[in-house]
């Protein structure tokens, strides 16, 4: 029996690595007052093709939906945002000062399983929800680089671009359709398809031949207005102030319909391959067109098996291992244990119980590999002395002595 294809078992000795990102990322963003938010893997189908946007590949290929006994559609999160801007509304986190979240979960899209990338994935991420203020910008993208920095990431580039508002966006789309119509049948298969639909994303192609026609585009900076312009002005300059390095990339477009006005992404150079590993940007309008009031928000989501195939390689975590291992044989000696047992406990001492019934000289041996520094013996005529046996692995030493004192001297 085999998992469904996308999906993966993470298994105890890679739990230390999503607990050691998870530890650092609550840290991190508890100095800036961002608190945890959980929502439901399941939500209404309705509310990502509200959200997300109908042209998108995630709507039109990517989701998991189903139909439930209510007969009603079903979708399994394939991204967090919605759901928390939902959350917000339904439980009217509007009527309080700027909320701070961040999330960490699984999200379900049926993409081609790839290295890094599977149908079950997990994202960690961020939303400020409630402020206009470029200042909101720079928090979240600072605050990514801070994770990454503390999770030794190294050669990441931030690329940054202004996508403007909706009618600075509809304006270049004419303007960037009447460029591209004469170039069609040059175009790649995907960004042909997309000329009508959802024009933007084809700047975002990774076809060299695609890109070449693009060079000679009109250039979407070019149709923002004061307002938009001088918001991204200023995240830029409190970037500078940040001594945060980026990159200006008028082509980067995120693959969601939400957002406006800041869009941003972190890449990594890893094997002479540029990866994406955190992507983010503004949607003042998301809240508003899921029925709440109009509120503005920016966020960033960061792929977790994608951060892990980085982080990996670089990062040794320290194994806490056993300090004691318990070897029994004889029933009079197993009902004593369990007094030893909760002393350990008390003094919130890492152990391991042998189940297995087997000689000592097999559960020393079990301990010895376990890297265990003490081995407790307790048989029959350690029962009788009221004693126990003590072996210091790590010394080769084997001793008698008080259950008392052995907790003293550990």
């Amino acid at each position: 029996m085999q998992p469904l294809r996308g999906t993966k078992d993470i298994l105890p000795h890679e739990v230390a690595y999503w607990n050691h990102i998870q530890t650092k990322a609550s840290s991190i963003f508890s100095l800036y007052n961002y608190s945890e938010i959980r929502t439901p893997i399941i939500e209404s189908t309705n509310l990502f093709q509200r959200s997300i946007g109908e042209t998108t590949d995630i709507i039109n290929k990517e989701m998991y939906t189903f139909t439930d006994q209510g007969r009603r559609t079903i979708t399994l999160r394939p991204e967090a945002t919605a759901s928390i801007a939902r959350a917000f509304i339904s439980n009217k986190l509007y009527k309080n000062s700027i909320q701070r979240l961040w999330y960490l979960g699984p999200m379900f899209r049926y993409e081609r399983p790839q290295s890094g990338r599977q149908r079950q994935f997990h994202q960690l991420g961020i939303e400020c929800i409630g402020s206009l203020n470029p200042m909101a910008d720079t928090e979240i993208i600072h605050l990514a680089h801070q994770l990454l920095k503390e999770l030794k990431i190294k050669d990441s580039i931030l690329e940054i671009n202004s996508i403007g508002t909706l009618e600075e966006r509809q304006l270049y789309k004419i303007d960037l359709i009447e460029y591209l119509l004469p170039y069609q049948k040059d175009l790649d298969t995907d960004s042909q398809n997309r000329l009508h639909s959802n024009p933007l994303r084809i700047l975002d192609s990774k076809n060299v031949k695609t890109q070449e026609i693009l060079q000679g585009a009109p250039s979407l900076n070019n149709y923002l207005n004061k307002i938009s312009a001088e918001h991204f002005y200023l995240v830029c300059t409190y970037l500078d102030n940040l001594s945060i390095t980026y990159k200006i990339n008028h082509n980067l477009v995120r693959g969601l319909d939400y957002y406006n006005q800041t869009a941003f992404e972190i890449k990594t150079n890893t094997n002479n391959n540029q990866s994406t590993i955190c992507g983010g940007g503004r949607y003042d309008n998301l809240i508003e067109q899921l029925g709440g009031p109009k509120t503005p928000a920016v966020g960033w989501a960061i792929g977790i098996e994608r951060l892990l195939k980085i982080i990996k390689n670089e990062l040794i975590l320290p194994q806490k291992k056993i300090q004691v291992y318990i070897a029994t044989q004889g029933l009079a000696a197993q009902k004593k244990i369990w007094e030893i047992i909760k002393n350990l406990e008390k003094k919130n001492i890492k152990f391991e119980l042998d189940l297995s019934n087997t000689s000592f000289q097999k559960q020393i041996k079990k301990a010895s590999k376990l890297g265990a520094k003490f081995c407790i013996i307790l048989g029959d005529q350690e029962i009788i002395d009221d004693c126990i046996t003590v072996r210091r692995l790590d010394e080769h030493q084997q001793y008698r002595t008080s259950y008392s004192k052995f907790l003293q001297e550990i």
